[in-house]
């Protein structure tokens, strides 16, 4: 190395701490880092010849879940609140695979609108056939004690609850009637083991206690239905658009859970591996909600 290229080398050098110090005058301590090796499940046939319908499937965990099930050999079909964020995942979907035997529909559908499920569930069924895995997956967060108006906590316990409780009595009916040894999959949350004081808190509770039900009612007609809790989870819920850094000091394991962690067990629960597996809520949440509550702020 010449002096003109180690010269340039050190002068890179003490641009960068310049612009380490200028950051920390500005804005403190900067955010720590966090690097994490996640492990993705391989191309399988787990669910080869199934199809899932997953509600909320156009972002975060439930996008993730659509694509480690096609990986899995299965067909997708995703509900979405908006015909354009809909669209544009499923061709996102269809871009992650280089076959033309990849199956994905997206689909309309507002898990607040009841009465709209029966004909847009008939429609699915028109267009792809049987259905044999629900994942309950769509929810908002909020609606915190302090401050939540009547209209916001309707909208949340609607979205999260109210539509889930629904959907599932639609699809066991279906099961039910044709004989299909099918899988409900519903998303809880670390915040079911949490003082419940917001209705997003809330309406995870009730999903704790509904999947429990479902998996008492439906178990005898060869329906399985369990439940799978993240904890806080690298989403666009939670991170800013742009923000990388999975850092989460509050939670024990350091970090956010990814979604594709997510993904691989929610392969696993409804694939025959998971077929001893009854009513029960699998806690992906790093310990939060488990051994420490610090990792949320409660007020009044």
């Amino acid at each position: 190395m010449n002096f003109i290229t180690k010269s340039i080398v050190k002068l890179r050098k003490l641009c960068n701490y310049l612009r380490r110090g200028i950051c920390y005058v500005r804005h403190g301590v900067p955010n720590k880092v966090v690097m994490s090796n996640i492990s993705i499940l391989a191309p399988n046939e787990l669910l080869k010849g199934r199809t899932a319908l997953i509600t909320g499937g156009t972002s975060g965990i439930g996008f993730e879940i659509a694509k480690a099930y096609l990986n899995a050999g299965a067909r997708v079909i995703i509900t979405g609140r908006t015909e354009n964020r809909v669209k544009e995942a499923s061709y996102k979907l269809r871009s992650f695979f280089f076959v033309d035997s990849v199956i994905v529909l997206g689909v309309v559908l507002d898990n607040r609108n009841v009465s709209s499920f029966e004909s847009i569930f008939a429609d699915i069924i028109q267009k792809i056939g049987q259905v044999d895995i629900l994942v309950n997956n769509a929810g908002v967060l909020g609606g915190e004690i302090n401050d939540v108006k009547e209209s916001d906590f309707d909208k949340i316990i609607d979205t999260n609850l109210k539509g889930v409780f629904f959907l599932s009595q639609m699809i066991g009916r279906y099961y039910k009637a044709n004989k299909i040894n099918g899988n409900i999959l519903n998303i809880a949350s670390s915040s079911s083991l949490r003082p419940a004081s917001s209705a997003y808190t809330i309406s995870k509770w009730g999903i704790r206690g509904l999947t429990l039900g479902l998996a008492k009612l439906y178990s005898p007609y060869g329906i399985t239905v369990n439940g799978l809790a993240p904890g806080p989870t690298a989403t666009p819920m939670l991170l800013k658009d742009g923000d990388d850094n999975i850092a989460f000091e509050k939670n024990p394991i350091g970090r956010y859970a990814m979604p594709q962690e997510i993904a691989n067990m929610a392969v696993i629960l409804v694939s025959n591996m998971g077929n001893t597996i009854v009513g029960d809520v699998i806690y992906m949440t790093g310990g939060s909600g488990l051994i420490t509550f610090d990792d949320i702020a409660y007020q009044f």
